[in-house]
């Protein structure tokens, strides 16, 4: 697929089939999301691919969005790997660039998942807390985002209405 085609096509989906991604297209997806880029090269993404019906239902108690979807990844980053600015250049202040670092993964692999066929939501409405203790992530993990992925279910729904509408180009940017 081309990059375009798949800009295009990428949609929060909240309407799956029971059918699992199979472990060559999980693979692919993480692998979508190493090749990323990270503040400083330093790679301080952490993502904890989430598959089975004993680890959905632990996902289940942490967020209430799966919406079916028979796979998720939990993605964070290490606090203490993230590369953080030096204060004197910020103004005084300290900034980590792992929040950004986080969500470049997640978009590599939202898109490469709709280049596979695939759809995937991206969730915030997740419990953190919940999440570090059901799957043994270190507190060291911040996590930021949970993407759930699968087979689309065309009988339930799909790329429409307010998902895939944007508003005129005029209305979201301001050229300089």
């Amino acid at each position: 697929m081309e990059l375009q085609a798949a800009l295009e096509q990428r949609y929060s989906c909240r309407c799956f089939t029971d059918q699992a991604p199979t472990t060559e297209q999980l693979t692919a997806l993480v692998e979508a999301g190493r090749l990323a880029p990270t503040a400083c090269n330093n790679q301080p993404q952490r993502v904890y691919v989430v598959t089975g019906a004993e680890n959905l239902d632990k996902l289940d108690n942490c967020t209430k969005c799966r919406y079916g979807a028979q796979a998720a990844f939990v993605i964070g980053f290490d606090t203490i790997e993230a590369a953080v600015h030096d204060p004197e250049r910020m103004g005084g202040t300290t900034f980590s660039f792992g929040d950004q670092d986080a969500i470049s993964v997640l978009v590599h692999m939202a898109l490469k998942a709709t280049d596979l066929g695939l759809a995937t939501c991206w969730l915030g409405a997740i419990n953190d807390n919940q999440l570090h203790l059901e799957f043994g992530i270190p507190e060291t993990v911040a996590i930021r985002a949970v993407l759930v992925c699968g087979h689309p279910d065309p009988e339930k729904g799909g790329p429409a209405g307010m998902h895939t509408k944007r508003r005129p180009a005029e209305e979201t940017i301001t050229w300089l």
